[in-house]
């Protein structure tokens, strides 16, 4: 069991595994309704680790995942590094307050063949016991706007020791 690490207290909320239920809407696709999984880990470095994955609702294909690592800046600064296997990578700085991660990229890079992305904002807040997670983009020459919202809640709890 690893303590976490001073600098990752104000991520602590994040911490463990959330599944949950959400929805997709963009206008060069049809909306979609999709089932997530989000895990927020720590190894007692100054980071915390992210993986996303998200399958169809109806009829439990893989549609998306990401990886990446928050890194927390110090007062309530993060960066959130992120890779998806479809060629997009993202680096994003935000801040913390409370239970609610704001973020908007500083990057969005693609390989070749990689849909165009110019631009992301995602935010990251607990209600309650209920985890919110929303993503807006822009891509395909449109202009920022919404794409995702879920509602997870924790399935799994990260252990850890307090410094």
């Amino acid at each position: 069991m690893a303590e976490l690490h001073p600098a990752c207290a104000p991520l602590e909320f994040l911490l463990g595994t959330w599944r949950g239920t959400g929805t997709g809407a963009y206008p060069t696709i049809e909306d979609f309704s999709y089932d997530e999984e989000i895990s927020f880990s720590h190894l007692g470095r100054p980071f915390v680790a992210y993986v996303q994955k998200t399958k169809h609702a109806g009829t439990g294909l893989p549609l998306h995942a990401e990886a990446g690592y928050l890194r927390p800046q110090g007062a309530g600064r993060v960066e959130l590094v992120l890779a998806q296997p479809s060629g997009i990578a993202e680096v994003l700085n935000g801040t913390v307050e409370g239970r609610d991660l704001r973020l908007a990229s500083t990057a969005v890079v693609g390989t070749p063949l990689a849909k165009p992305v110019t631009a992301t904002q995602r935010r990251l807040w607990i209600e309650g016991e209920i985890l919110f997670s929303s993503v807006a983009m822009a891509a395909m020459g449109r202009d920022l706007q919404h794409h995702v919202v879920s509602e997870m809640h924790r399935s799994r709890p990260e252990v850890f020791r307090r410094p």
